[in-house]
């Protein structure tokens, strides 16, 4: 092997810039389909749910008032649409120390929530499984805690969707975008929520949306425990009525 080229490949030139956020898993443990691991950092279970775009709202406000170091007892999710939190100017992935500036604040993180649509390409779901996993890895590093999200496709995503989340842990999933209200939809959400326990063996699941369904009831009688917290449009709708 030329020394020259040997020389070269080991000295970072400078002006390189990490453009994939490779800091964010120093240190992790990888899958063999090379998915970073994102474990449960916590035991507690979280009081409530917030939305990441929330959060914001509540620490422009609080920065505004100039109360620097304001706790909110909740846990900060991403159960909405992506460009709330990876648009241009939101993006975590882009700017993942702001964002975690903002985090600090709160009681910990559900791990990214970035999409897998069924019709995405293939490559475009792992690089959003990975980054699911690379981000909340490295949250629970800079002392945030996190728990890990668990995010399922159609049954191709099965070979390596399940493997950042850790097991015999607490996991956490979304159903408000799953489709689950629909009965066609329905077994494909079992299947792998079922392949998702089978693999995994969680002892708790933090539901975000209903839990309303006999595949939960199913994990109940199998000793797992099932919290769901209401979505932001149930929440509405209730407040609607009670106001009625």
């Amino acid at each position: 092997m030329n020394n020259s080229s040997t020389n070269q490949s080991n000295v970072s030139r400078s002006g390189l810039q990490d453009m994939w956020n490779a800091f964010m898993v120093e240190g992790a443990k990888f899958s063999v389909n090379d998915i970073p691991m994102c474990p449960t950092t916590t035991s507690k279970t979280p009081s409530k749910l917030i939305s990441f775009d929330d959060a914001k709202a509540i620490h422009k406000r609080e920065m505004q008032r100039g109360n620097r170091d304001y706790k909110v007892d909740g846990f900060v999710h991403f159960f909405i649409d992506d460009q709330k939190f990876d648009g241009k100017r939101s993006s975590i992935w882009l700017y993942p120390e702001k964002s975690l500036e903002m985090l600090k604040h709160f009681s910990g993180i559900i791990a990214p929530d970035f999409s897998t649509y069924a019709d995405f390409p293939e490559p475009l779901k792992k690089w959003n499984y990975y980054r699911m996993c690379a981000f909340g890895y490295w949250a629970g590093m800079q002392g945030v805690p996190v728990i890990s999200n668990c995010r399922w496709g159609t049954e191709e995503t099965w070979s390596y969707c399940f493997d950042g989340n850790p097991s015999n842990s607490m996991l956490a999933i979304g159903v408000v975008a799953s489709g689950i209200r629909y009965l066609e939809n329905r077994p494909l959400f079992e299947q792998g929520l079922f392949k998702m326990v089978e693999q995994l063996h969680p002892h708790t699941i933090i539901v975000y949306g209903s839990a309303n369904y006999a595949c939960f009831d199913e994990l109940k009688k199998q000793g797992i425990k099932v919290i769901s917290y209401p979505s932001k449009t149930s929440l509405a709708f209730a407040e609607r009525r009670a106001n009625e």
